[in-house]
């Protein structure tokens, strides 16, 4: 037994939901609950992983899978951003995604948190503390009268955009090597919804969204500035990841950053390669603790939604992350800081 066996992960994000909704299956509770042999996380494997909860992202998927529509084979400096979404598709694929975080919640299987103090509780009785998150918000008019339904829901943190445009602003694409300075900034009705999100309790994520995006956040919200899952761009050139600047932003407002476990935005050479090791995971969070403090850093691994290292896995390999930590010379402390502390410090300061 090592030192970080008995520490809980809670995880800035994943796309279990997606997982869940492609599957097609009508049975998704039992999907979950028996555990599968595909994907990332399940029940099964989220109890032998440590996994405590984290952000549940409903992500409206592109209509028709295509080479313009994810994640490009390798990487490019010329790829383009993905088409947009039309409203009426995104609005059917977010509810049928929010219908089953609710689903599984009756069915006992995780706990849907509105507040630190729920996750807290939640994490006391062993349940998964799920925060409601939707990434990229198509489904939500211009006008917002969706997002105060969605937040009526439970929807407790958000990302403005995916990797594509939208009424809101425009996320960057998947560019290596590339800034993510790559378009304009938040829209009119993108503004507002940062000013509702302070006012309603909503974590805004800055995750896929570009620097003049960022910019635009930085100057209008009062609270803390968070990427729930992106990396060091001084050490993986992906428009994906964070600059020296925008890293020093999340610092000066008491913000913080989740670590991504994909491997094209954690390698040198931008690839989408298993053959990815700990030892380039650790030299993100080294260069994040540099940057941000031991109090801005955490893990946003992105599980059902990328291509992670083999030698992780799925949820399971969480512990081979922490134990790579201790081995790097982290104290229990800060490994409990990185692995959940941190984050529910963060919902403390953002929803409550």
């Amino acid at each position: 037994m090592t030192e970080t066996d008995l520490v809980p992960v809670f995880d800035g994000h994943n796309d279990t939901l997606l997982r869940l909704h492609q599957s097609k299956d009508a049975d998704v509770e039992k999907l979950f609950i028996e555990g599968t042999s595909g994907g990332h996380i399940d029940l099964p494997r989220a109890k032998k992983g440590g996994f405590a909860g984290g952000m549940f992202a409903i992500f409206p998927p592109p209509l028709e899978k295509s080479k313009r529509s994810a994640v490009p084979p390798a990487p490019s400096d010329t790829e383009p951003l993905p088409p947009e979404l039309p409203r009426a598709d995104a609005l059917a694929s977010t509810i049928a995604m929010a219908s089953i975080l609710f689903r599984l919640e009756r069915a006992s299987a995780l706990t849907v948190c509105r507040s630190a103090g729920d996750v807290r509780n939640a994490m006391a009785e062993g349940s998964i503390a799920a925060v409601f998150h939707i990434e990229g918000v198509e489904a939500i008019d211009p006008e917002l009268t969706m997002l105060d339904v969605l937040h009526a829901a439970g929807l407790r943190s958000l990302g403005i955009v995916w990797s594509r445009p939208n009424a809101f602003g425009h996320g960057v694409p998947f560019r290596f090597p590339s800034t993510p300075d790559t378009g304009p900034g938040l829209t009119d009705a993108g503004k507002a919804l940062v000013k509702a999100c302070n006012q309603l309790g909503i974590m805004v994520d800055l995750s896929h969204l570009n620097e003049k995006g960022f910019r635009d956040v930085a100057e209008i919200s009062d609270a803390p500035l968070v990427a729930t899952h992106s990396n060091v761009h001084a050490i993986c050139g992906h428009s994906r990841n964070l600059t020296d600047w925008q890293l020093g932003a999340i610092r000066e407002s008491g913000g913080m950053v989740g670590l991504n476990f994909a491997t094209g935005f954690l390698r040198e050479d931008g690839r989408m390669n298993a053959d990815t090791s700990l030892d380039i995971m650790v030299r993100h969070v080294d260069s994040l603790l540099q940057a941000l403090g031991e109090d801005g850093v955490g893990l946003g691994s992105d599980f059902d939604g990328a291509m992670i290292p083999a030698v992780i896995g799925d949820v399971t390999g969480l512990p081979k992350l922490l134990d790579a930590f201790a081995e790097r010379g982290f104290g229990r402390a800060l490994i409990e800081k990185i692995a959940y502390r941190n984050w529910i410090s963060m919902l403390e300061k953002t929803i409550g």
